[in-house]
């Protein structure tokens, strides 16, 4: 569509979404469970045994190989994984090949991206990559705000993402899994190598719709590779390539508690919050994440658990040491583990029967038989912006600019009860605005916003509310934290945007639900 002649549709949310996106139509946010899927599950070309080696042997000599061999065109769909995250090779190796082959328009797929793929920006100029579909971190959510990506980028949240390819909404051409851990007929795990990363749970869909797959390793090993997370009967190509990433950067040794005592209040508060109205009970379940304050939630957490000599029924992971140490002190029966943040992690994942694989499809999502997000008593989750209507956003900041990306967010909105430990303000800028810059979760969803100024209750949780009353926390509404924020920091002048949609944030359910506009400069 022309860009003068595009047109835009005011969504069930009351944001404008463009009519279409690079080429297709768009179905706008309809309300929570309103829209509801037709039609049947996309599935891949039927294969035959006959075209693969009868040994099992689908080794080729290089990556450049297995790309050409898939077919490799110009305006493909190559998808990547990102549990490799910021020490990701990769995914850079693979446009690199792409640009050295001329290959133009291609649409990268990727579950994230993060700053090591800075790499990628020439060919998003140059025309290699047309646009991305994934999100979106640092200056690549900074290049496409600034209006330069060729096509309109695409945010998922991970069980959308999972969603999209199931339903047919993103056909993948090439899908190439990096495995720290793989045999020659393809089986592959992330728990073993000097690339390991614990969990391949991310590249599941890719390899069970994607065309053509291609698994790459640094650590080949003799068939069976066991246990495999990625299964060789889905796979066409198998590399072994000499580095996939840097280690220190892919995953971390360990994972560390934040030290800002405003930080540990705020986990603290959160912690008591669901001690007082009864959240933490024998047998509860909870997800919180691998950042500083998540991380002490969960220690607050374990010492109320320790000192009333409770146990949880699960955790959902992404996993950690913390995590981890609970559930062998048997605080926890299970960890339910989408993705390992550290060394304990893959080493727990590698030996304890209870700390268990899972992936987008079986934790989140949304078009299927039920998943485990709704299952789960309390999640921990952050944002970036949170309005009076309790909506959040998680994917752009303040001051308009895109630089993170949805990963498991809008999925985990779906929990039993949803807390958002937000600062009041980060660099003086308040956290609590009148409307966020960007919609990515209703406030319908979210329940309670924990700062370190007060805790806000969303007034559709009247049973919270009144046993939060009841045990003399400090409740605030979200009007009064607002004020706070606004008497200490002043009021921000707002970012301006142009009338070009740069990127669309999808709901978990496909539909779009906001839209992100260029910024105006100069």
């Amino acid at each position: 569509m022309n860009k003068n002649n595009r047109k835009w549709i005011e969504n069930a949310a009351g944001r404008k979404v463009p009519s279409e996106v690079n080429g297709h139509p768009v179905i706008p946010y309809q309300g929570i469970g309103k829209y509801l899927p037709k039609g049947r599950k996309y599935g891949p070309p039927i294969p035959s045994c006959k075209d693969f080696p009868a040994d099992g042997n689908k080794q080729v000599v290089s990556l450049k190989e297995a790309l050409i061999k898939s077919g490799l065109h110009d305006g493909m769909t190559i998808s990547t994984h990102h549990h490799f995250r910021n020490g990701d090779f990769l995914a850079n190796m693979i446009f690199d090949i792409a640009h050295e082959l001329g290959i133009k328009n291609l649409r990268w797929f990727p579950s994230a991206s993060f700053p090591c793929h800075e790499h990628l920006i020439p060919y998003l100029e140059d025309g290699t990559i047309h646009h991305i579909e994934g999100s979106m971190n640092g200056p690549l959510g900074r290049f496409t705000s600034e209006g330069k990506m060729k096509g309109i980028g695409v945010l998922r949240s991970h069980g959308g993402r999972y969603q999209a390819v199931q339903d047919g909404e993103v056909h993948i051409d090439i899908a190439v899994i990096g495995a720290g851990k793989a045999d020659p007929f393809g089986n592959a795990n992330g728990l073993e190598g000097p690339s390991a990363t614990g969990l391949l749970g991310f590249a599941l869909a890719d390899s069970q719709y994607a065309d053509k797959v291609i698994v790459v390793t640094d650590h080949m090993v003799p068939f069976p590779c066991v246990p495999w997370q990625i299964q060789g009967n889905y796979v066409d190509y198998t590399v072994e390539i000499e580095k996939l990433g840097d280690p220190e950067k892919i995953i971390s040794g360990t994972t560390r508690i934040t030290r800002s005592p405003d930080r540990l209040y705020l986990a603290e508060l959160t912690a008591q919050f669901c001690d007082a109205t009864g959240i933490i009970h024998d047998g509860f379940s909870f997800q919180t994440g691998a950042g500083g304050t998540s991380l002490a939630v969960s220690d607050y957490f374990a010492r109320i658990m320790r000192k009333k000599g409770i146990k949880a029924r699960f955790a959902r992971g992404g996993s950690n040491k913390y995590l981890v140490s609970m559930l062998e002190e048997g605080m926890i029966e299970y960890i339910l583990d989408g993705q390992t943040f550290d060394l304990e992690g893959i080493r727990s994942m590698a030996e304890n029967p209870h700390h268990t694989w899972t992936s987008p499809f079986t934790s989140y999502n949304y078009h299927s038989k039920g998943n485990f997000a709704g299952m789960v008593d309390v999640v921990i989750l952050g944002a970036t912006e949170v309005d009076l209507d309790f909506n959040a956003n998680v994917v752009t900041h303040s001051d308009g600019y895109l630089l993170h990306g949805i990963g498991g967010w809008q999925n985990c909105l779906f929990s039993k009860t949803v807390i958002l430990p937000v600062p009041l303000f980060r660099d003086r800028i308040p956290i609590i605005v009148d409307q966020v810059t960007t919609l990515c979760g209703p406030g319908e969803l979210i329940d309670v916003v924990v700062t370190e100024r007060g805790i806000a209750v969303n007034p559709r949780r009247k049973d919270l509310l009144g046993k939060a009353r009841q045990a003399g926390l400090p409740l605030k509404t979200m009007a009064e934290l607002k004020d706070m924020a606004d008497s200490i920091c002043g009021i921000p002048d707002k970012p301006e945007f142009e009338d070009q949609p740069v990127a669309v944030i999808k709901w978990v359910d496909g539909t779009v639900i906001d839209t992100v506009r260029k910024i105006k400069t100069g």
